[in-house]
């Protein structure tokens, strides 16, 4: 099959999507899920935001993680596990907004709007700490206490499988933004490939014939 690489204009966005198996998707077309997102000039991504509204919650992790201590790249790896970036998510057993705040475990830190991004990241950025602090710097168990509750946590010797595998995938995200964030300052070098039937596709792994057109 016949590829050709085409530039990509300046400013193109490309998403990054890893599946829970670890593997990489580069694409220009948002999938609906959750994305580390790229904005693409000559030879080089910097990590960006695609909304108005991505870049509020990004400003809000940010001032969070600062006046928490807590890694951006964690909080992000929690919001996107707990909500996928959804507001006003809410799962079956009652948890609300970005990072899944219980109504009791909000009420007990005054958020009054789990629905509000800043008053959820708030809560929950308070909360995570709060946790990471009773377990001696253990973030693990902190994720652990976070998904299952602090008393399961202490009481049951062995953890809920679905606790296992949302700390596992936690730690698959946070691992990924934490490598993106430590190589921001090299360059990527992203190929656009359009294929005979129209397809794109974006990846950072060179095609067999090199290109002078690649981004």
């Amino acid at each position: 099959m016949l590829c050709l690489l085409i530039p990509v204009t300046a400013h193109a966005e490309i998403y990054k999507y890893v599946d829970d198996s670890g593997v990489v998707t580069l694409t220009d077309t948002p999938t609906g899920g959750s994305a580390v997102v790229y904005e693409v000039h000559e030879k080089t991504a910097a990590k960006t935001s695609t909304s108005t509204k991505g870049k509020e919650v990004q400003h809000i992790i940010a001032k969070k993680a600062d006046k928490y201590s807590i890694d951006p790249a964690l909080i992000n790896a929690v919001i996107r596990t707990e909500s996928a970036y959804n507001t006003h998510a809410i799962s079956n057993k009652g948890a609300m907004g970005l990072m899944q705040l219980m109504p009791g475990t909000a009420r007990e830190l005054g958020v009054n709007n789990p629905f509000n991004p800043e008053e959820n990241i708030e809560g929950g950025v308070r909360y995570l700490k709060k946790l990471i602090k009773k377990y001696n710097g253990d973030v693990t168990r902190a994720l652990a206490a976070y998904n299952a509750g602090p008393k399961r946590v202490e009481t049951s010797r062995r953890l809920p499988n679905e606790t296992k595998n949302y700390i596992k995938k936690v730690y698959s995200i946070y691992n990924g933004e934490r490598k993106i964030t430590l190589g921001a300052k090299k360059e990527t070098v992203i190929y656009k490939i359009v294929l005979e039937d129209g397809q794109v596709l974006f990846t950072n792994t060179p095609p067999v014939k090199k290109s002078r057109q690649s981004l």
